[in-house]
């Protein structure tokens, strides 16, 4: 497939991977990856699912995708491509180049019958025009430990904590985290491998913070939580501010994870406590004493493509009863253009064409934005995205496409 006269797409071969990838490198400013994260991450390229552009010799653009399954609200896994690795070296902007990878691939993922498409977007404004909504959303914090306190529930101080080498307990921990996964919508069953990505811990990228660390949280001898973080030792004129990072923290019940952020808090020597990439609804901002001096800030995070339409919707659960026809705008997958009928409940859903009039207009994006329950309808039409077409439609659809828990995407990819 050829993008214009000099330039070529073709499937990544495994002997290609290393020009590939330096080529990404480059094209996202980054420095040299550790042995370990190159390593990593050539063992979950599917090859056969990347893609490189190349002008002559040179590799000009790069696109991938991994086989994930995804929960959806009413708590099925459900196939999703997880499109990442996208690049366009500087060079050759404005000539097709990632329009022709976005065309192949998302005609692939409809030929393998997958769903769903989604993504983490370095650049958001990119990804609209190729029909991709922002589905979920991430919490970020700066908590001041020395000044904010914590509310714990009973049972907290049933829980036995003890540090962990993480790769000792990996599989307890991935015990934990597969177990949470059909609870809360967005996460991302994991393929063997991708459990290793958590244990990251070159040097270089520590900015003169320790090694990764991890505490196992366990109740009556089984393991039910554990967090992994990173401590930086630092001095002011009042003594000791040094600062915990937090990497990931999972827990199946509330008094664990409750004792997990609890340790978090008390660690000699540290007062600020950083949090990254958390659910918006994380349950720590029901229990410090002043919110305001955790400096909560969210930002986009999982960018969610519906390939399919009628399977996509047909494959998730509604929190209230709905019966809407949607005409849906979709210019870069025409096979979804058109009118749709959704008929669901909490124990299932049918999607299905349909020539009755139209309840909603709107785009495959807003369906995108939608679908995972963190963004509503209601929102959406007051944006001026979603059109009302039948008295009462909105509301209903906007109330059935909620999820009880926000939607979250657990990790990067």
């Amino acid at each position: 497939m050829a993008t214009d006269r000099a330039t070529e797409l073709k499937v990544l071969r495994p002997d290609e991977w290393d020009g590939w990838w330096d080529h990404l490198v480059r094209a996202f400013g980054d420095g040299p990856a550790s042995a370990e994260e190159r390593e990593l991450d050539k063992s979950l390229t599917e090859f056969d699912r990347s893609l490189a552009v190349r002008d002559g010799d040179a590799v000009v653009g790069t696109a991938g995708a991994f086989s994930f399954r995804m929960t959806v609200p009413g708590g099925a896994l459900i196939p999703a491509a997880g499109v990442t690795m996208v690049s366009v070296a500087a060079t050759h902007r404005r000539r097709g180049v990632l329009t022709s990878m976005m065309r192949r691939q998302l005609d692939d993922v409809r030929a393998l019958g997958e769903p769903l498409a989604v993504l983490q977007a370095s650049e958001p404004a990119i990804y609209g025009r190729f029909g991709y909504g922002a589905a979920t959303f991430q919490l970020h914090a700066e908590i001041d430990t020395s000044r904010v306190a914590l509310a714990l529930p009973s049972g907290t101080d049933d829980v036995r904590l003890h540090y962990a080498k993480p790769a000792d307990v990996l599989d307890s921990c991935e015990a934990v985290y597969a177990a949470l996964v059909p609870l809360r919508p967005g996460m991302l069953a994991r393929r063997p491998g991708w459990e290793r990505a958590g244990l990251l811990d070159p040097a270089s990228e520590r900015d003169g913070a320790s090694a990764l660390q991890c505490v196992v949280a366990e109740r009556e001898g089984e393991v039910t939580g554990y967090a992994r973080f990173r401590t930086k030792l630092g001095w002011g004129p009042s003594g000791h501010d040094g600062t915990v990072t937090l990497e990931d923290l999972a827990a199946l019940d509330p008094a664990t994870e409750a004792a997990l952020w609890r340790f978090l808090f008390d660690i000699d020597l540290m007062t600020t406590l950083t949090v990254r990439g958390r659910p918006l609804d994380d349950a720590w901002q029901h229990m410090v004493s002043d919110i305001r001096r955790c400096r909560p800030r969210f930002r986009d995070s999982c960018h969610l493509r519906l390939v399919d339409v009628g399977s996509a919707l047909s494959a998730r659960a509604y929190q209230a009863p709905v019966d809407v026809v949607f005409e849906v705008e979709d210019t870069f997958c025409p096979w979804n253009a058109g009118r749709w009928r959704l008929t669901g409940d909490a124990k299932g859903a049918s999607c299905v064409r349909t020539t009755d009039a139209a309840g909603l207009a709107l785009s495959v994006r807003e369906l995108g934005a939608a679908y995972l329950g963190g963004v509503t309808l209601l929102s959406l039409a007051a944006a001026g995205r979603v059109r009302e077409l039948r008295r009462g439609a909105l509301t209903e659809a906007s109330v059935a496409f909620g999820s009880p828990v926000l939607p979250w995407l657990p990790h990067g990819f």
